[in-house]
């Protein structure tokens, strides 16, 4: 990576975006910046004092207001870094709407696919060309995210789509939920599941484009999955949480990922759970989230 490096974090105020921040800035060098994003004026300057003034902390930290459902002020913040610093070396588009088990998935759908899978698709457009050599352009998704987890009937809109054919796909499935025709589609209820499969193929999408010249440079594009991550977005939506990772500990294997000094080719383009890549086709419908929803 260069000399001076430039990283981005999306939903960084809190939880793991806000772990990745404080991680970058205590593994990074002092001469390096480290940008944290959020929709909140305040929240996002609180957040970045407090992470820049921890112990341990060594890059700056400086926030930055960025409402990731609008794409334009991402593409905004992406040339503006290209103008300020010739590119960006680290982004991690982490930003995800909270949906609990009790409100309506389709009430609720509009919000989540827009910061999930549009925000991810303008982050991939945007930031993916001012990425310098060398540099992680990262979306954190989930196991949920491979192919399996969607009804076959499904799978050819996300299989080997480009990234245009991934954004007509996730439209396809908003109207359908609009519609109330989802369900005899083959769409599951929980708005999570193909909004994973999606971010995991807008990823795939742009990677299979720039393979070859990426990894002659030593960047990676890739998915990640952290793990189960105890947070106020997931804590509802799971019963035994005994397993489950504090923000901190589950941005280590994100971090590793990111500041790792060589690329592995087996990891670019894929799904990337504690260091190796999930299988695209793997993974089963679920069906214990679906029964505790409302339509």
């Amino acid at each position: 990576m260069n000399a001076s490096r430039i990283a981005l974090v999306t939903g960084a105020n809190q939880g793991l975006g806000r772990a990745l921040v404080e991680g970058l800035a205590a593994r990074m060098r002092p001469a390096d910046l480290v940008l944290l994003t959020g929709r909140d004026p305040r929240r996002v300057a609180d957040a970045a004092r407090e992470a820049g003034r921890l112990p341990g902390s060594r890059a700056r930290v400086e926030g930055r207001v960025l409402d990731v459902t609008d794409t334009d002020a991402i593409a905004r913040l992406a040339e503006d870094l290209r103008a300020r610093h010739g590119g960006v070396d680290v982004v991690v588009s982490n930003a995800v709407a909270r949906v609990l088990p009790g409100e309506s998935q389709a009430a609720r759908a509009d919000e989540f696919i827009d910061v999930s899978n549009t925000a991810t698709h303008a982050v991939l457009r945007s930031f993916g060309p001012v990425l310098r050599p060398g540099g992680r352009l990262l979306v954190v998704a989930s196991s949920l995210g491979t192919l399996g987890h969607l009804d076959p009937r499904l799978h050819h809109l996300f299989d080997g789509a480009s990234l245009d054919q991934v954004e007509d796909a996730v439209e396809s499935w908003r109207t359908a939920v609009h519609h109330g025709t989802a369900r005899e589609a083959g769409w599951p209820l929980w708005l999570n599941v193909p909004s994973k499969v999606a971010q995991v193929a807008a990823v795939r999408a742009v990677a299979a484009e720039r393979r070859e010249q990426d990894l002659a440079t030593g960047t990676l594009i890739a998915a990640v999955c952290p793990g189960m991550v105890d947070t106020a977005t997931s804590r509802p939506w799971f019963s035994d949480y005994s397993g489950a990772q504090s923000p901190a500990r589950a941005a280590e294997a994100v971090l590793d990922l990111v500041l790792a000094e060589h690329v592995d080719p087996a990891l670019y383009g894929e799904l990337v759970r504690f260091g190796e890549p999930l299988p695209w086709y793997g993974g089963t419908p679920p069906v214990e989230q679906d029964r505790l929803l409302t339509p």
